[in-house]
């Protein structure tokens, strides 16, 4: 008995598209025909179509079947690696999982990174922004500590650089400054490897000044961005150092708008 594509299509619970992609790829062998042209599927190519099911029902990717396949020269081998495939994504779904619960809770969680879901209200939507750029651009430790910073950051100066319009006067945008500049240096203080990141830099210093400085002059207003820059100087003063001074690094000096990440 012999069958049509669409026959061994329905038969394996399938379809007519898929078998022939599985001929392209070579999966599946392709069918004797008849005079007219029509192919005639047999038992064998119905087995085939099944195992391949099968495979694919266990998320093994098509270009691995055949190294999975009870034709395979070491199918534990390659059952094992997918294993472990999937136990990795399983990890990742169990941590999407945590994250959409916090995500769920909240309603800026999901313009932060992982593990900033609980300070994202102390944020601002540019430092929300600003903070999702660090993540690529420190690592683990440093971004712990960048948390760290945020949480410990005094409201008032917060709200007030966020209110600050970008016409503000020479006056206001010194003042503010000079409110602002205490905290920073006080985390430069509590965080010594901001005078130098290098060691918690997973790009280049010269790219991580560039970027910063870029996003926050896109993020903030004129005057804003003018504030960070004049705090970052004074809370440089304050600690009786320059960006110039060795061992500090030009990104947390006067070419990035903040001293330290959190702006």
């Amino acid at each position: 008995m012999a069958w049509s594509t669409q026959q061994i299509a329905d038969l394996a619970g399938t379809t007519v598209n898929t078998v022939r992609h599985y001929h392209r790829t070579g999966l599946l062998e392709q069918p004797d025909r008849l005079s007219n042209g029509y192919k005639q599927y047999g038992v064998r190519h119905l087995v085939r179509l099944l195992q391949i099911r099968r495979l694919r029902d266990l998320g093994v990717p098509l270009d691995q079947i055949d190294e999975v396949g009870a034709d395979s020269e070491s199918p534990a081998e390659a059952l094992r690696a997918l294993d472990a495939e999937l136990t990795a994504s399983i990890e990742r779904l169990q941590r999407a999982r945590v994250e959409i619960a916090a995500i769920l809770q909240g309603s800026t969680a999901t313009e932060v990174p992982s593990g900033f879901e609980e300070v994202a209200s102390r944020l601002s939507k540019p430092e929300r922004s600003l903070v999702m750029i660090y993540k690529q651009l420190y690592d683990d430790r440093a971004m712990d500590d960048v948390r760290a910073m945020i949480q410990q950051e005094p409201d008032d100066a917060s709200v007030a650089l966020e209110n600050l319009p970008s016409d503000a006067d020479e006056d206001a945008r010194q003042q503010l400054a000079e409110q602002y500049a205490p905290a920073l240096a006080r985390d430069m203080e509590s965080f010594p490897w901001l005078l130098d990141p290098t060691a918690h830099l997973s790009r280049t210093p010269q790219v991580t000044s560039d970027t910063i400085a870029k996003a926050a002059e896109a993020l903030f207003n004129p005057a804003q961005y003018d504030v960070l820059i004049r705090a970052s100087i004074i809370a440089w003063k304050i600690l009786g150092r320059s960006p110039s001074d060795p061992g500090a690094n030009p990104s947390s000096g006067e070419r990035s708008p903040t001293a330290d990440p959190p702006a």
